[in-house]
């Protein structure tokens, strides 16, 4: 007589697989993640067999996290639960986002008003401050980064890193306004694409840093550094072309 079929068990939600309630907040979901990434990353256990199963888990429960970390795939996600699967598009790529940012950065020029500004003011104005506000973000990073690598896992070393990259994304913030504030003389063209691209990198570098802190997935602590060199050497580059402009 054969067995009859057994209904196979439903999928844990994102929640559950976070052992966290549907209305958990924000902070509550990232502690929750951190406490489960310890006991599941597959570095912390030498055993081959345990490092299979517990890479699954650690798979799995890196992208519920994912989810439930970002507000709008949350909000999606919960939407999902109640009504059903729908239609939503992905999320887009970098290189979606890098166009859509440069698009938004012509588009505000454009509706500037057209207006001459002198050399020197829009040095003082906007140049200076700008320079040193990505010298801020720029500088530390070679300290956090090490400081942060005597254990990643460790909870006091991972909130300062946090701690770096959200002031760092609030000063980056305060720099594209200050771009966006005052057109640039024709003259100091150069200077001010070298920001818009430095700024335009170390936003992308602040975010793959971020999803390393969610996840642990060392692909995003390498991307970011590289990212950061390539800012600070278009940063670099816009001090060599205001300097010209000086002399």
């Amino acid at each position: 007589m054969a067995n009859p079929k057994t209904k196979s068990a439903p999928s844990l939600t994102h929640y559950q697989l976070l052992e966290v309630p549907t209305t958990a907040t924000s902070a509550e979901i990232k502690q929750s993640f951190r406490r489960l990434a310890k006991i599941y990353h597959p570095d912390r256990h030498t055993n081959s067999t345990q490092q299979t199963q517990f890479l699954k888990k650690f798979q799995t429960i890196s992208a519920a996290y994912e989810v439930l970390s970002d507000d709008h795939q949350r909000r999606v996600y919960d939407q999902t639960l109640r009504y059903g699967p729908t239609t939503s598009s992905s999320s887009q790529t970098r290189a979606d986002r890098t166009e859509a940012a440069q698009q938004q950065y012509r588009n505000a020029r454009q509706q500037q008003p057209k207006r001459e500004e002198t050399l020197e003011e829009w040095l003082k104005r906007v140049y200076t401050p700008i320079n040193k506000i990505l010298t801020t973000i720029i500088k530390p990073i070679r300290a956090q980064i090490k400081a942060l690598s005597a254990d990643p896992f460790d909870d006091e070393l991972m909130d300062d890193f946090n701690t770096y990259i959200e002031e760092s994304q609030d000063a980056l913030e305060k720099a594209q306004t200050l771009l966006k504030k005052m057109p640039n003389p024709p003259i100091a063209a150069s200077v001010s694409a070298n920001l818009y691209y430095c700024m335009s990198q170390l936003g992308d570098a602040l975010n793959e840093l971020e999803m390393f802190t969610q996840n642990y997935n060392e692909t995003y602590l390498h991307d970011g550094i590289e990212m950061f060199r390539i800012a600070e050497g278009l940063r670099k580059e816009a001090v060599a072309a205001a300097l010209e402009l000086k002399h």
